[in-house]
């Protein structure tokens, strides 16, 4: 996503005052939508060392292989900039180097699920009076509250995603496979404007298969009678979507069409109940206790939702005992779902965003069991 200028200083302020909020002394972070949020830069992570170093109120500091500077041209921030050639053993001096002229130490923060060993120990080894500590909250609390554009990005992306299955599902009929439909879908939403990568690969389970939430798409054939879920999403300008719907194929078992309805209604009072102040792990026990009460509780096996944004799971998590207060810019997904091994599945997922007054669905396609393929 193109940031403006702006929005990556302002970010990057925010920054420091969460810094000395946290008592961290500087943020370390290998390529990671993090990364990108702060700085606008976009890297892969690859077999060479990539880092950013930010500490309080210094330009912040750039370790890169050669072949990625002409990106660090026309930073619209201040920044110190080290890069190394194709000789590996040369690394640690230039990691020595650029942690020398900031003379790093004290309580480093971290991404825990994305600093790899390799810059761990180029970290460690040229900063051998730091401690590496999870940064995973501060970030957290940066990117949780999206701005206008963040949330018209998304809006996008679901305007993608749900054009791409209304363009799949007039070709879904029994015999065909689930990995037949995975591929349909792919190529739609690649029509209807995603990016190109997309936030994961196509969830497309039928009949038994529907009752694993994270299934992946198998050569078994669509049949009469099956259950079939859908899950999928799109990339747009950087941000995604994440959507599900669940369909029966040719007709619906009664005891299955029941179950659609309850968790129909468990989505609703989900939606309904998100809105400021009111905390993530309420939101699951509304959402949760409309399948309980009648007597499914068991078969929800997963938490109400997740966030989304660059990411498609990142804070806040909406599952029970969650404290963290919901907030106007806040999006996350509300997915309730009823599982029964060995027969099938339903589940209905949307994505909400946070308003003054309550929470607003980017997502609109209806929820109803729909028989297709007949």
């Amino acid at each position: 996503m193109q940031f403006q200028a702006q929005s990556i200083l302002s970010r990057q302020s925010r920054l420091n005052h969460a810094l000395r909020q946290a008592g961290l002394h500087a943020l370390a972070l290998n390529p990671s939508p993090s990364l990108t949020y702060l700085t606008g830069l976009s890297f892969h992570l690859m077999e060479r060392p990539i880092v950013a170093i930010f500490t309080i109120d210094n330009p912040i500091l750039l370790v890169i292989p050669e072949l990625e500077a002409q990106k660090t041209a026309s930073l619209p921030f201040q920044a110190q900039v080290f890069c190394y050639g194709e000789e590996p053993a040369l690394w640690s001096s230039v990691f020595q180097q650029a942690i020398d002229v900031i003379h790093l130490t004290g309580f480093v923060g971290i991404e825990p699920t994305r600093l790899r060993y390799l810059e761990l120990k180029l970290i460690e080894n040229a900063a051998p009076n730091t401690q590496l500590i999870s940064a995973e909250e501060t970030l957290a609390g940066l990117r949780m509250r999206k701005e206008v554009d963040e949330i018209s990005a998304m809006a996008k992306a679901v305007q993608i995603a749900e054009s791409a299955l209304q363009q799949t599902l007039p070709i879904i009929c029994p015999g065909m496979s689930e990995r037949q439909l995975a591929a349909e879908l792919t190529q739609n939403l690649l029509r209807a404007g995603s990016d190109a990568e997309l936030p994961f690969a196509p969830i497309v389970s039928s009949g038994p298969n529907s009752a694993n939430p994270h299934a992946s798409p198998t050569d078994r054939p669509l049949s009469i009678g099956d259950m079939l879920v859908i899950d999928w999403g799109a990339y747009y300008d950087g941000y995604c979507s994440d959507l599900t719907r669940t369909f029966a194929i040719g007709s619906v078992d009664k005891e299955f069409d029941h179950i659609a309805c309850l968790v129909k209604a468990a989505n609703e009072a989900g939606r309904t109940a998100a809105a400021p102040g009111i905390t993530a792990g309420s939101v699951d026990e509304l959402t949760r206790s409309v399948i309980v009460d009648a007597g499914y509780g068991a078969f929800f096996t997963h938490r109400t939702g997740h966030g989304l944004g660059m990411e498609g799971h990142e804070a806040p998590y909406i599952r029970s005992g969650n404290p963290l207060e919901l907030a106007p810019g806040m999006t996350f997904t509300i997915e309730p779902g009823i599982y029964l091994p060995e027969r099938g599945g339903v589940r209905i997922e949307d994505d909400v965003v946070v308003t003054e007054s309550g929470a607003e669905s980017l997502s609109h396609l209806p929820r109803e069991l729909k028989v297709i393929g007949s």
